[in-house]
């Protein structure tokens, strides 16, 4: 058998993704991770490592097309909401020298990426989902109107992993809130891209009760679903599912299956709800690995192993799937030695 080799990029700190997958090849490939951070922990669990430059850089794409013919890489796997469009644009021109990139077409990564979008899409299918604006003066004239009442969340439209997520409880709080937000979106990396209008920059959204849940929507690499892991959300940390207990819950999972067969995504998709008085409310969802695939990895259900299988061209994934409910488990922190190759 030919060796498949798996290329992360924008590895960063994602050393369980490395390990998942480095198990899942058992030896019958490597997995090479680059990041621009020459102190990234990623490369410690590496089989190689690389630096590149920033995914803003002229010279990221033909950077990343040298180390994928130098270390013959069968498939590409980004963990940068950032770079997916950039790759996805690309993607054609890897696959001409025989390397996929395991990334959704950018009309997805856009619908996704793009919240606003994201709530668009949702209400164009049916699909449940808290009461959204854009523009911050009709908020105020429906909550003038009692249409809308606090508390209330205010977020980033574009963006992920709950960065500048507020809540507010007063229409004070409301202002003082959504223009520092704007201060502060302003100045990181999704509003350096061209995609961003600042007049237009932040969502307000009414904030549900009940249970928030994480799934991960598991399509082919052709957009056919293949089924939906649920977890509840038991604790948070730094905008990353925290703790959590695996779940089996039919509604739950149909709700992934019509998001599945309406935005044909690639691979993975980490989907986020909130399950309040029986109703599922889809809150937003990215076409990547999230933080929270460790709780489904350990679970039970193996998407590492179902991508190398499908990498392949095989489709005898059955033994990866071995999903169970009721298991819990939880992040914790630990140290690893990195050797110091660049200024810190």
């Amino acid at each position: 058998m030919p060796q498949t080799n798996i290329l992360f990029t924008c590895a960063g700190r994602r050393n369980y993704l490395i390990n998942y997958f480095k198990q899942a090849l058992n030896g019958t490939g490597s997995v090479i991770a680059v990041d621009m951070d020459v102190n990234a922990s990623a490369l410690i669990d590496a089989d190689i490592f690389l630096t590149v430059p920033s995914i803003f850089d002229e010279n990221y794409i033909s950077f990343l097309k040298d180390v994928c013919k130098t270390h013959k890489v069968a498939a590409v796997i980004s963990l940068n909401d950032l770079e997916l469009p950039i790759l996805s644009k690309h993607k054609k021109e890897f696959e001409d020298f025989g390397t996929k990139i395991i990334v959704s077409n950018e009309e997805v990564i856009d619908t996704a990426f793009d919240k606003w979008k994201t709530y668009q899409f949702l209400k164009a299918n049916n699909l449940l989902t808290p009461q959204t604006y854009i523009d911050l003066n009709k908020a105020l004239v429906d909550l003038e109107d009692n249409k809308l009442n606090f508390p209330l969340v205010l977020k980033p439209r574009w963006g992920s992993a709950s960065i500048g997520v507020d809540i507010v409880e007063s229409k004070e709080e409301l202002m003082l809130s959504y223009q520092l937000l704007k201060i502060k979106l302003s100045r990181s990396n999704a509003g350096k891209t061209s995609v961003i209008d600042m007049n237009n920059a932040i969502l307000i959204q009414e904030k549900l009760g009940g249970k928030e849940f994480g799934m991960d929507i598991l399509n082919d690499f052709h957009g056919n679903y293949y089924g939906s892991f649920a977890r509840e959300k038991l604790s948070m940390r730094c905008g990353e599912t925290d703790k959590a207990k695996s779940v089996i819950n039919i509604d739950i999972s149909n709700v992934g299956k019509a998001i599945s067969e309406k935005l044909k995504h690639l691979g993975t998709l980490d989907c986020d709800v909130f399950v309040d008085e029986d109703k599922i409310y889809v809150l937003e969802f990215n076409p990547r690995f999230g933080g929270g695939y460790p709780f489904s990895h350990e679970a039970g259900i193996n998407t590492a192993a179902i991508y190398i299988e499908w990498i392949r061209g095989g489709n005898s994934i059955s033994a990866f799937n071995n999903y169970k409910e009721n298991m819990v488990f939880a992040k914790h922190d630990t140290l690893i030695n990195i050797p110091v190759l660049g200024e810190l």
